[in-house]
């Protein structure tokens, strides 16, 4: 019996405990249990989260204090490993200049740049020329998307692969488009609770219980669209609306102070980081998403998953999931006038156990494992 081709894993910093660091060891235990020898590839990792046989987990020494060097530094040890041990396919979360596969989960780098541009005004462009960081990661991003090793190109929306052809030339046939799943089985209990877990959460926040529940996730409110969706909502007159706010923000006092002078300081309660974001998806009539720009927002199946409606804006990548019975796409997050009567239109859908089923089923096929594998498997059948 042939034995199955080894595989190399590329992801830095696995020390950490994001969403990319996450998917990364659930990559890995994935082509573990498709039986392939797999050496993992990072920088500052003592002890995985499981072990296997098959991997071998390689922790390269990067501890610079600049962060372009790290990244320069990385690359250069991931290339001078793989000249000394070779595999067939090199799968690559992070941005290197050689790879057989890779998954572009935080998109392309110089679509991001471009929106921040377009938002923050042209004294970006020249900060983002100067920054090395920026240039490091543009320049490998640059080598790796052109690659003519590259087998498979991996993104998490259509929107995310029109990017990479707008700003690379790279072959249309290699792309292959792959949603992001969710725990859709996982989710099955909170589901079913949602009723009586809705109550307790309205009581622990102190919120109405008559009032219809808009929710928000999300770090660094500037960029996931807090400012457009607060000034939105000011627009709604007469209704009786509540908006929980949840995650991470530094300079939270400003979206306070903008809450205060839009006049609905009342209806907008600012919740900071939690460590759980089901509570939020139970209590939750609909969930707005006004990103400026997401490859494609996890917390869009997240929820949908959770039977909550879901109002996306055209930058995130996970609008591609909605229909007209889950959700809704605001064209433009500018058209503050717009982007209200979205709002307002959702106000009629609020979550009933017949509606938040029907938006649960709709995103079943996304169930995480399908979609993992979906990758795992082509990326292995591509070297045949």
């Amino acid at each position: 019996m042939r034995s199955k081709p080894e595989i190399t894993l590329i992801k830095s910093e696995l020390f950490r405990k994001g969403g990319l660091e996450k998917y990364t060891w659930q990559i890995a235990r994935d082509f573990c249990s498709l039986g392939h020898p797999l050496t993992v590839l990072t920088s500052g990792v003592k002890e995985p989260p499981f072990s296997d046989p098959l991997m071998n987990v390689v922790s390269l020494p990067v501890s610079h204090s600049f962060s372009v060097l790290n990244v320069l530094h990385f690359d250069n040890a991931c290339s001078d490993y793989l000249s000394r041990h070779p595999t067939p396919i090199v799968f690559s979360l992070d941005r290197n200049r050689f790879q057989t596969h890779i998954r572009a989960g935080n998109g392309v780098h110089a679509a991001y740049l471009k929106h921040r541009v377009e938002e923050e005004g042209v004294l970006k462009t020249l900060s983002f020329t100067l920054n090395p960081l920026h240039r490091a990661i543009l320049s490998l991003e640059k080598k790796a998307f052109e690659n003519p090793g590259l087998k498979t190109l991996y993104t998490n929306s259509e929107m995310v692969k029109q990017e990479v052809l707008r700003f690379y030339r790279t072959d249309p046939d290699k792309i292959r488009v792959v949603h992001n799943g969710v725990e859709w089985h996982r989710m099955q209990q909170a589901f079913d609770n949602w009723e009586s877990q809705k109550e307790k959460a309205l009581h622990k926040w102190n919120l109405d219980p008559e009032a219809y529940q808009f929710l928000f996730i999300g770090h660094n409110y500037r960029r996931k669209g807090l400012e457009k969706l607060l000034r939105a909502l000011s627009l709604i007159k007469g209704e009786r609306f509540q908006l929980c706010v949840v995650g991470k923000e530094k300079k939270i006092s400003y979206f306070k102070h903008l809450a205060s002078a839009l006049g609905i300081a009342d209806k907008v309660f600012f919740l900071g980081p939690q460590q759980e974001s089901v509570p939020f998806y139970q209590l939750a009539d609909s969930i707005a998403i006004p990103s400026l720009y997401d490859p494609f927002a996890n917390v869009t199946v997240e929820a949908l998953a959770m039977g909550v409606f879901a109002i996306s804006s055209r930058n995130n990548g996970g609008h591609e999931v909605l229909t007209s019975g889950n959700g809704s796409v605001v064209e433009s997050l500018d058209d503050t006038a717009s982007f209200a009567q979205t709002l307002q239109a959702a106000l009629s859908r609020r979550k009933i156990p017949a509606s938040a089923f029907s938006i649960r089923q709709s995103v079943k096929h996304l169930d995480f494992s399908n979609q993992l594998r979906l990758i795992t498997e082509s990326a292995v059948k591509s070297i045949f």
